[in-house]
């Protein structure tokens, strides 16, 4: 495709669904503030239908399992071998990165050895946690950082790497008046005859499933004991296959307690009184809907003990991370048993209004909305300084 004249050329590179739809929101507000713009790069199906110019679908680069690997390893070689033919064809005016670090990162490394192109990190990777080495890559291949964790702020500053905390994006997706402590003050609270809804959320990766699948169920029928009104809601993400969720729960001997919910954990989350979730995402998300969740997790004891070596955090939940404080209960590795899950998720049914109370402390953590168009703006004066 021969690049429409007149135009800015942006490239933006991402390689996993979340930041497809994370470059799909800043594409809109870069849109928003000049639509005299071809953008090309690497995406999915939001980043398609945003009228991006993909060279490769990234699909492949999602794929996960040991197995998987030397054939993710292929993908990922053309992904970069065509990432470096698009360069030399259509040279942009501004990159910008899009998570996904292992492949952005030595994308920006090439970029800065072969051209003079300015380039934006949008969601950064993940140095406060691992690999802190990394802020040694972003400083000198990156010329602007754009953050979503307050907390980075600190750590890229004493980095030396120019950067911006725009929000988290989260925020625009939760809007306060979807939380329940919001929803709470606007209408009376629920009858007590009425069911309580808890929300089982496993994970998405097969693994996790594996570790914390039979977990959930086997709590949840010790809870439905003590508390007789709850029901719940098991997330089916669509890399897992139904039956493995269908076996556990038929297997645990009452069926009728769970409902198994396929689509965006969004659906669960909304309905949902209380939450017991793998860490990950979808603990903020929680956290930003003032819903009570008990975080747990668990993998195999060599890969935990790997784990404590390499990651350098208080806590394993990201609400947790960001007000400094477990408002989140964790429970992790031999502490992830279902008698204790039980006894911890009977004191927060029975504790609901002070659990929502404290986790509206996340949002206000957070701050500013509008991250994508606050990473717009940065990137559009990184796209003018690219002609000076």
């Amino acid at each position: 495709m021969n690049l429409p004249v007149g135009l800015k050329h942006i490239m933006v590179l991402t390689g996993e669904p979340s930041g497809d739809f994370h470059a799909g929101r800043l594409i809109e507000e870069i849109r928003r503030k000049n639509d005299q713009i071809y953008f090309s790069g690497t995406g999915g199906p939001i980043l398609r239908e945003q009228g991006v110019d993909l060279f490769y679908d990234i699909e492949n680069l999602s794929a996960m399992g040991i197995t998987e690997v030397l054939m993710q390893f292929r993908h990922i070689k053309k992904a970069f071998d065509l990432f470096r033919e698009k360069l030399h064809l259509h040279l942009p005016d501004l990159i910008i990165l899009v998570d996904y670090p292992g492949f952005n990162l030595r994308a920006a490394r090439y970029v800065k050895e072969h051209y003079h192109i300015k380039i934006l990190y949008y969601i950064t990777p993940k140095v406060w946690a691992w690999k802190k080495s990394r802020l040694f890559k972003i400083k000198k291949y990156v010329d602007h950082a754009a953050l979503i964790f307050p907390f980075e702020e600190k750590l890229f500053k004493k980095a030396g790497i120019p950067s911006t905390y725009v929000g988290n994006p989260l925020v625009d997706e939760y809007p306060e008046n979807l939380s329940k402590s919001f929803l709470r003050s606007k209408t009376l609270s629920h009858s007590l005859n009425d069911p309580i809804l808890i929300g089982l959320l496993p994970g998405s990766r097969n693994a996790e499933i594996k570790n914390l699948l039979d977990i959930m169920i086997q709590s949840a029928c010790l809870i439905h004991q003590k508390q007789n009104q709850v029901r719940f809601l098991v997330s089916k993400a669509t890399s897992i296959k139904r039956e493995l969720i269908e076996d556990s729960i038929n297997t645990s001997g009452s069926p009728h307690l769970f409902d198994i919910v396929e689509g965006p954990v969004r659906g669960i989350l909304i309905r949902s009184n209380l939450v017991i979730a793998a860490s990950g995402t979808v603990t903020l998300e929680a956290a930003l809907l003032c819903i009570p969740t008990l975080l747990i997790y668990k993998m195999a004891r060599l890969s935990f003990w790997a784990a404590k070596l390499l990651v350098k955090v208080k806590y394993a939940g990201l609400a947790n991370l960001i007000v400094n404080e477990e408002i989140m209960p964790e429970l992790l590795q031999e502490h992830a048993r279902p008698e204790k899950i039980c006894t911890k998720v009977v004191h927060m049914i029975t504790h609901e209004r002070c659990y929502e109370t404290r986790l509206e402390l996340v949002r206000k953590k957070l701050g500013k909305k509008g991250a994508a168009k606050n990473a717009a703006g940065i990137a559009m004066n990184l796209l003018r300084e690219s002609y000076f």
